[in-house]
């Protein structure tokens, strides 16, 4: 394994509340020294990192990786290439592939495949066998077998008993349960956000109460149960003040939202059709503002892709037959960079803290610092480099994403996983 030093860029690690300039020394595939300035050695190999910010890995807290079963749009080894050229290098795989991970058996085959993968997969287990929210699977085994956390995500734990009982046994499993919180008797039938657009377009909608009237219930859950509990993909102002009021009274619960709930609205339907067409869906101009607020004031913990790759064929079809989700994992840092960083919303050590420090912590996961000792999951970003996100250097397998075409400021210019240069 080679020796690396990385000098001269600005290190920015929030585990440390470190943002300055600082050489990183790399051996064994570890971080053995950060100083101001290190002296290379002989057998070193020399990253110059002048002008460039030098990260720990991305922790992506919400990806789908559709292997098994849906390997013609994505799989483990490509979801993981498309990570690490995001500068993603640890990542949780959600449990709805097909057949769903709901077995201890699927969690070792998802560990097996990701052996070979660039960046680090974490399987999530199912919350219930088959996906089907009514007999909980075999949380202990499936924990032993490797289960980073427990989710049914794609759909909501609609019994309030059977999700309690989940709430408990992850708690004495040291696990947390990840709620896709939707009413789908409220979204049934629904392609988009429910307003005076999808009037427009003729759209049956999904209101953002679909989304709040289950987080609160979510929440409620947590405080019987004092279990942690995390939201994924919050989209709406609604679900925002009740998490934030959870949060004032201890309740144990955390959240995540996703780049295009603070990067777009609904109208952008319009435009991009079913590359804008994901659940929850795309809301309105204010509920875009409350969630910069709630990433701003720490009512939301993290940012995640929600990744969910689509082949074009699928997506070719109308508005309401086309799959729910849009890829994301190439696109997480340069939109967190242009909307949240850029625009001063957040301060470079904050947004990189909601993608590293904090989906580590929540999910105890061994990444998301730059700390001596730690592996050397690194991720390098030229913040003045421009390039246009083009179909031809999309590294998924599906492209299925609204800001194909679009010219970004900043650039992912290498990613490390474990000391060894991985993009």
């Amino acid at each position: 394994m080679e020796n690396l030093l990385i000098f001269g860029g600005r290190v920015i690690d929030p585990k440390n509340n470190r943002d300055g300039f600082f050489d990183l020394l790399i051996t064994n595939g570890k971080i053995s020294k950060i100083a101001k300035k290190i002296i290379p050695q002989k057998n070193f190999k020399l990253i110059p990192a002048q002008d460039q910010w030098v990260m720990p890995g991305l922790v992506d807290a919400h990806v789908h990786l559709r292997e098994p079963g849906g390997e013609n749009s994505e799989t483990i080894f490509s979801g993981a290439k498309a990570a690490v050229s995001g500068g993603v290098t640890s990542l949780l795989a959600m449990a709805n592939t097909s057949p769903p991970i709901d077995t201890p058996k699927k969690i070792k085959f998802v560990l097996k495949r990701a052996q070979k993968s660039l960046a680090k997969v974490y399987p999530v287990g199912a919350v219930t066998q088959g996906l089907q929210g009514k007999k909980l699977t075999n949380f202990s085994q499936m924990v032993k077998a490797g289960c980073a956390a427990f989710s049914d995500d794609g759909r909501c734990v609609m019994d309030s008993a059977v999700l309690r009982e989940a709430l408990e046994k992850a708690k004495k499993l040291g696990k947390v349960v990840i709620e896709h919180c939707e009413d789908h008797q409220l979204s049934e039938n629904g392609s988009m956000n429910e307003g005076p657009v999808s009037q427009k377009l003729g759209v049956c909608g999904i209101p953002s109460q679909s989304e709040a009237v289950m987080v609160a219930r979510d929440i409620f859950l947590a405080q019987l149960t004092l279990s942690p509990l995390h939201c994924a993909h919050v989209s709406c102002k609604e679900s925002v003040e009740l998490i934030r009021a959870a949060k004032r009274k201890g309740i144990p619960v955390s959240a995540e939202t996703c780049p295009h709930y603070f990067t777009l609205t609904e109208t952008a339907v319009k435009g991009h059709g079913t590359f804008a067409k994901m659940k929850p869906p795309l809301r309105r101009d204010e509920d875009v503002k409350a969630i910069k607020e709630a990433l701003k004031d720490g009512t939301i913990d993290l940012i995640a892709t929600d990744h969910a790759p689509h082949s074009l064929e699928s997506k070719k079809k109308s508005f309401e037959q086309a799959p729910f989700g849009i890829i994301g994992l190439e696109t997480l840092f340069v939109l967190v960079y242009e909307e949240l960083i850029l625009k001063k919303i957040l301060s470079p050590l904050k947004a990189v803290k909601l993608l590293t420090e904090n989906p580590a912590r929540i999910f105890g996961l061994p990444s998301g610092n730059l700390s001596q000792g730690s592996p050397a999951d690194i991720f390098i970003f030229d913040p003045k480099a421009k390039w246009t996100y083009k179909k031809e250097n999309v590294q998924s397998k599906s492209f299925n994403s609204p800001f194909l075409g679009r010219t970004f400021k900043g650039k992912v210019k290498m990613t490390l996983v474990n000391g060894k240069i991985v993009f």
